[in-house]
Protein backbone atom coordinates (compact mmCIF):
# COMPACT_ATOMS: atom_id res chain seq x y z
CA UNK A 1 0.00 0.00 0.00
CA UNK A 2 2.92 2.36 0.59
CA UNK A 3 4.33 2.04 -2.77
CA UNK A 4 1.43 2.94 -3.98
CA UNK A 5 0.70 5.74 -2.42
CA UNK A 6 4.12 7.09 -3.34
CA UNK A 7 2.97 6.82 -7.04
CA UNK A 8 0.44 9.30 -6.26
CA UNK A 9 0.49 12.75 -6.67
CA UNK A 10 -2.56 14.38 -5.45
CA UNK A 11 -2.97 18.34 -4.70
CA UNK A 12 -5.52 20.25 -4.24
CA UNK A 13 -4.18 24.13 -5.14
CA UNK A 14 -5.34 27.18 -2.68
CA UNK A 15 -6.80 29.90 -4.59
CA UNK A 16 -4.64 31.57 -7.39
CA UNK A 17 -2.19 29.24 -7.79
CA UNK A 18 -2.66 27.99 -11.73
CA UNK A 19 -1.75 24.19 -12.39
CA UNK A 20 1.50 23.79 -13.83
CA UNK A 21 0.52 20.28 -15.93
CA UNK A 22 4.44 19.83 -16.52
CA UNK A 23 4.52 19.21 -13.02
CA UNK A 24 2.51 16.43 -13.12
CA UNK A 25 3.33 15.07 -16.52
CA UNK A 26 6.87 14.89 -15.81
CA UNK A 27 6.00 12.98 -12.08
CA UNK A 28 4.22 10.25 -14.09
CA UNK A 29 7.07 9.96 -17.00
CA UNK A 30 8.92 6.56 -16.90
CA UNK A 31 11.23 5.20 -19.15
CA UNK A 32 9.37 1.73 -18.39
CA UNK A 33 5.82 3.37 -19.59
CA UNK A 34 5.07 3.82 -23.61
CA UNK A 35 1.81 5.94 -22.56
CA UNK A 36 0.79 8.98 -20.85
CA UNK A 37 -2.44 10.00 -20.38
CA UNK A 38 -4.22 13.66 -19.61
CA UNK A 39 -7.43 15.61 -18.73
CA UNK A 40 -7.24 19.24 -18.45
CA UNK A 41 -11.10 20.56 -17.30
CA UNK A 42 -10.23 24.52 -18.63
CA UNK A 43 -13.30 27.18 -17.64
CA UNK A 44 -15.42 27.66 -20.87
CA UNK A 45 -16.77 30.81 -21.71
CA UNK A 46 -20.35 30.36 -22.32
CA UNK A 47 -23.36 27.78 -20.94
CA UNK A 48 -26.50 27.60 -22.52
CA UNK A 49 -26.43 30.67 -23.73
CA UNK A 50 -25.13 32.69 -20.61
CA UNK A 51 -21.88 34.17 -20.92
CA UNK A 52 -19.71 32.72 -18.42
CA UNK A 53 -17.15 35.16 -16.34
CA UNK A 54 -15.29 32.14 -14.25
CA UNK A 55 -15.70 29.24 -12.44
CA UNK A 56 -15.13 29.42 -8.13
CA UNK A 57 -14.14 25.95 -6.23
CA UNK A 58 -14.73 25.66 -2.60
CA UNK A 59 -13.70 22.24 -0.87
CA UNK A 60 -13.57 20.17 1.93
CA UNK A 61 -9.57 19.16 1.19
CA UNK A 62 -9.29 16.75 3.84
CA UNK A 63 -12.16 14.49 2.34
CA UNK A 64 -11.36 15.71 -1.26
CA UNK A 65 -7.77 14.11 -0.55
CA UNK A 66 -8.79 10.75 0.80
CA UNK A 67 -11.59 10.69 -2.04
CA UNK A 68 -9.53 10.80 -4.66
CA UNK A 69 -6.73 8.39 -3.00
CA UNK A 70 -9.44 5.82 -3.15
CA UNK A 71 -10.19 6.58 -6.72
CA UNK A 72 -6.56 6.07 -7.12
CA UNK A 73 -6.63 2.62 -5.69
CA UNK A 74 -9.58 1.90 -7.68
CA UNK A 75 -7.91 2.50 -10.76
CA UNK A 76 -4.98 0.69 -9.99
CA UNK A 77 -7.38 -2.61 -9.45
CA UNK A 78 -8.97 -2.04 -12.48
CA UNK A 79 -6.35 -0.87 -14.87
CA UNK A 80 -2.34 -1.36 -14.94
CA UNK A 81 -1.40 1.88 -14.02
CA UNK A 82 2.50 2.80 -13.20
CA UNK A 83 1.77 6.27 -11.97
CA UNK A 84 -1.01 8.78 -11.35
CA UNK A 85 -0.84 12.78 -10.35
CA UNK A 86 -4.41 14.85 -9.92
CA UNK A 87 -4.18 18.40 -9.57
CA UNK A 88 -7.41 20.56 -8.98
CA UNK A 89 -7.91 24.55 -8.12
CA UNK A 90 -9.98 26.12 -5.52
CA UNK A 91 -11.03 29.79 -5.26
CA UNK A 92 -11.51 31.51 -8.79
CA UNK A 93 -10.69 30.25 -12.28
CA UNK A 94 -10.73 32.50 -15.46
CA UNK A 95 -12.03 31.33 -18.75
CA UNK A 96 -9.08 29.63 -20.54
CA UNK A 97 -7.27 28.63 -17.30
CA UNK A 98 -7.05 24.75 -15.95
CA UNK A 99 -9.28 23.93 -13.06
CA UNK A 100 -8.31 20.59 -12.98
CA UNK A 101 -5.84 18.07 -14.32
CA UNK A 102 -5.38 14.54 -14.19
CA UNK A 103 -2.21 12.54 -16.00
CA UNK A 104 -1.79 8.27 -15.50
CA UNK A 105 1.04 6.23 -16.93
CA UNK A 106 1.16 2.96 -18.15
CA UNK A 107 3.31 0.27 -20.05
CA UNK A 108 0.25 0.39 -23.18
CA UNK A 109 -1.99 3.36 -23.70
CA UNK A 110 -5.25 1.53 -23.39
CA UNK A 111 -4.69 0.99 -19.44
CA UNK A 112 -3.39 4.69 -19.36
CA UNK A 113 -6.32 6.15 -21.73
CA UNK A 114 -8.69 4.22 -19.32
CA UNK A 115 -7.67 5.13 -15.96
CA UNK A 116 -7.48 8.95 -17.12
CA UNK A 117 -11.43 8.68 -18.13
CA UNK A 118 -12.40 6.93 -15.00
CA UNK A 119 -10.57 9.41 -12.59
CA UNK A 120 -12.00 12.45 -13.93
CA UNK A 121 -15.14 10.80 -13.92
CA UNK A 122 -15.27 9.87 -10.53
CA UNK A 123 -13.65 13.01 -9.81
CA UNK A 124 -16.46 14.50 -10.69
CA UNK A 125 -18.77 12.50 -9.18
CA UNK A 126 -17.73 11.90 -5.82
CA UNK A 127 -15.27 13.95 -4.57
CA UNK A 128 -16.38 17.05 -2.19
CA UNK A 129 -15.19 20.03 -4.45
CA UNK A 130 -17.97 22.06 -5.01
CA UNK A 131 -18.05 24.31 -8.23
CA UNK A 132 -19.94 28.03 -8.85
CA UNK A 133 -20.27 29.78 -12.63
CA UNK A 134 -20.43 33.37 -12.63
CA UNK A 135 -22.18 34.65 -15.13
CA UNK A 136 -22.08 38.36 -16.53
CA UNK A 137 -25.74 38.33 -15.20
CA UNK A 138 -25.74 36.26 -12.30
CA UNK A 139 -24.46 33.22 -10.87
CA UNK A 140 -25.05 29.28 -10.27
CA UNK A 141 -23.89 26.27 -7.66
CA UNK A 142 -23.61 23.25 -10.00
CA UNK A 143 -24.67 19.65 -9.79
CA UNK A 144 -22.18 17.89 -12.10
CA UNK A 145 -23.84 15.32 -14.37
CA UNK A 146 -21.66 12.57 -13.06
CA UNK A 147 -22.68 13.21 -9.68
CA UNK A 148 -26.66 13.35 -10.78
CA UNK A 149 -26.82 10.09 -12.20
CA UNK A 150 -25.59 8.88 -9.22
CA UNK A 151 -27.63 10.47 -6.69
CA UNK A 152 -30.38 8.76 -9.25
CA UNK A 153 -29.35 5.82 -8.35
CA UNK A 154 -29.55 6.09 -4.74
CA UNK A 155 -32.67 5.32 -2.95
CA UNK A 156 -32.99 6.11 1.21
CA UNK A 157 -33.69 2.83 2.81
CA UNK A 158 -37.18 2.50 4.38
CA UNK A 159 -38.48 5.86 2.50
CA UNK A 160 -38.48 4.40 -0.74
CA UNK A 161 -37.19 8.11 -2.33
CA UNK A 162 -33.88 9.03 -3.40
CA UNK A 163 -31.86 11.03 -1.48
CA UNK A 164 -30.17 14.36 -1.88
CA UNK A 165 -32.85 16.81 -2.58
CA UNK A 166 -31.53 19.44 -5.88
CA UNK A 167 -29.21 22.03 -4.41
CA UNK A 168 -28.60 24.40 -7.29
CA UNK A 169 -29.87 27.39 -6.71
CA UNK A 170 -30.04 30.92 -9.41
CA UNK A 171 -28.90 33.92 -7.63
CA UNK A 172 -29.87 37.35 -10.75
Amino acid sequence: MAEEEEKNLIEILEENIPIDITKYINYVQSPHCGAISTFAGTTRDTFEGKTVLELRYEAYVPMAIRCIKSICTSARSSWNVSSIAVAHRLGPVPVGEISVFIATSSVHREDSLDACKFMIDEVKASVPIWKKEVYSHGEVWKENSEFLERRDELVVPGHGRKCCGKKVMVIE
